[in-house]
């Protein structure tokens, strides 16, 4: 492995942030459109038609989110049907019409109204707290259509761009155009972020937490790099070009590794595939993958009142194992609480949910919950022909981890495991792994909790990379522990998705990488073009690192 040239005439200024995927861009910059500034307040001379007015622009901005979503598909679609039926809802209306009475002109009631929307979303804390700002979007479409303004959204110059934007709505990042959008470029926002899991899925190189972006204007040329994290303004042709022979053989590299897991010297390492809804199904089962690392069930939960019954979730989960017969099946059973609340699953009055009753804890609320997914799981898998595995979430001890797998077992399922997400479960892995029968690490949470950082809160975006030494040591531990206790470790965290750390983490003695399905090429022909000894001096070098940024440039210069 011999060090690469360094780029050249990269400038001091080179702008950083948290890169996302492997493949890099270059392009002159299109920025979002701005959000309507608010007028100063004018006096309302007839009431009713000033209310008449706003309920005008909040049914358009409606009408407008219901066409972006006929013109979308699967998540995009439910992406904006969501925020669709949040501007029709009649008590949004009610508050804007009240402030009108009250003498408030139109743009400042929708103002006010939204706000007042807002300010109770934050206070719930957690998933609903995220969502918060996605209603500045949908304020800022209403206000501009009360202004005669158009809407702030994705920009369209007449050629393909690196869009730069604060951060991305829903409603913009759904309609997304690959061959239009080169990159991504955000000032906020993290690496578990909804812009970040879009630019992994479209195969977009992105750079999110950005702050040097917001001084990029329209028109400038960028080369955005997202393995370095880095965007270089008005780059050297030298360095667009390389970059850009760079991106050309890594797929060609990809495109020349078939089949399952393997290092160069042959060491088996299982390459599956990340499955979170039914619609993600034909995509994930026609990849080149070994099966599904991380089944996640909660979209057969979210948004409802009363959680699925068993009829339905097997038929769900049968359409699932009956697609990948012959191959693995790791099913997640529900992860509530935190991100993800549910009014029949979690308390509404946790001050912090991030440290409460989540994932498997929700079972000892609720037994009835787990044992009819046991249930629906195990008569899906009757008959299915797949390898089905099932494994809980949000477990910290041993005794916990051999409760789950007692009650996998006593519904006829032979394989269960559990997720390691806390500390507590790394530094105790082998314990844990001897109480059931496998492992598999969600790097995600495993460094929200090691950090004390909360994943959703875009300024402390950097204590999440995955590349920070103290979560690859726990990473390690976790690995260590399950050999020991002769369990297999995998990784199914965002971690696993780039193909430099996926090394690392072979380096480390994980033995199965689950990722969305378009990251899976790349990382087989990265396992394919070295050694285990590689990947384990490779991880030294990476743990012994002083922080994230040095132990990703000391293994990509190790790469060369």
């Amino acid at each position: 492995m011999t060090p690469p040239q360094p780029l050249a005439g990269v400038p001091a200024g080179a702008l950083a942030g948290i890169g996302v995927g492997s493949a890099s861009a270059a392009g002159p910059v299109a920025r979002m459109a701005a959000a309507p500034a608010l007028p100063a307040p004018r006096p309302v001379a007839d009431p009713a038609a000033e209310t008449a007015a706003v309920r005008a622009a909040l049914a358009a901005v409606v009408d407008d989110l219901h066409r972006r979503a006929d013109r979308a598909a699967g998540p995009a679609a439910d992406v904006l049907a969501a925020q669709a039926m949040i501007a029709a809802d009649p008590v949004l209306a009610e508050r804007a019409a009240e402030s009108v009475a009250a003498g408030s002109d139109g743009p400042h009631a929708v103002t006010a109204a939204f706000d007042s929307f807002r300010t109770a979303l934050e206070a719930a804390g957690g998933y609903f707290a995220e969502r918060a700002a996605d209603l500045d979007d949908l304020r800022d479409r209403a206000v501009a259509r009360l202004l005669g303004l158009p809407s702030p959204g994705l920009p369209d110059p007449g050629h393909p761009y690196v869009l730069v934007a604060d951060d991305l709505a829903p409603a913009d990042t759904a309609l997304l155009d690959p061959d239009k959008v080169l990159a991504l470029v955000t000032v906020r926002g993290g690496p578990t972020s909804h812009t970040a899991i879009l630019a992994k899925a479209l195969g977009l190189p992105a750079v999110v937490g950005c702050a040097g972006a917001a001084n990029l204007a329209d028109g400038r040329p960028v080369l955005v790099l997202g393995a370095e994290g880095l965007v270089l303004a008005d780059p050297a042709p030298v360095d667009v070009a390389r970059a850009a022979d760079e991106q050309r053989q890594r797929r060609s590299r990809a495109a020349g590794v078939r089949g399952p897991g393997r290092t160069a010297d042959g060491h088996p390492v299982a390459l599956l595939a990340n499955l979170g809804a039914l619609h993600e199904l034909p995509g994930a089962a026609a990849a080149d993958a070994e099966g599904v690392g991380l089944f996640r069930t909660e979209f057969l939960y979210l948004d409802r009142t009363e959680a699925p019954g068993a009829d339905e979730q097997t038929a769900a989960y049968r359409a699932v194992f009956t697609a990948f017969t012959g191959r693995r099946v790791v099913v997640r059973t529900l992860d509530a609480g935190a991100d993800k609340p549910l009014p029949f699953a979690t308390a509404a009055d946790e001050e912090n949910p991030a440290l409460g009753v989540r994932g498997l804890r929700t079972s000892v609320r609720d037994p009835q919950l787990l044992e009819t997914q046991l249930a629906a799981i195990a008569a899906a898998a009757r008959g299915s022909g797949a390898d089905v595995r099932v494994m809980a979430p949000m477990v910290s001890l041993p005794a916990e981890a051999a409760a789950f797998a007692a009650r996998v077992r006593a519904h006829g399922l032979p394989s269960a495991g559990v997720m390691v997400e806390v500390p507590a479960a790394a530094l105790r892995a082998e314990r844990i792994a001897q109480a059931c029968d496998f492992l598999s690490i969600g790097t995600n949470d495993l460094a929200q909790y090691a950090f004390a950082a909360d994943r959703t809160l875009g300024a402390l975006a950097g204590l999440l990379d995955p590349w920070q030494p103290v979560l690859l040591d726990l990473v390690a531990a976790a690995a260590e522990g399950g050999a020991a206790a002769g369990a297999p470790v995998g990784v199914c965290g965002e971690a696993a998705a780039d193909p430099a750390l996926a090394l690392v983490l072979v380096g480390l003695g994980v033995g199965s990488l689950s990722a969305a399905p378009s990251c899976l090429p790349e990382v087989r022909a990265a396992l394919a073009g070295h050694t285990l000894a590689d990947c384990r001096a490779l991880a030294a070098l990476a743990r012994g690192a002083a922080d994230a940024a040095t132990a990703r440039a000391l293994v990509r210069e190790a790469l060369g």
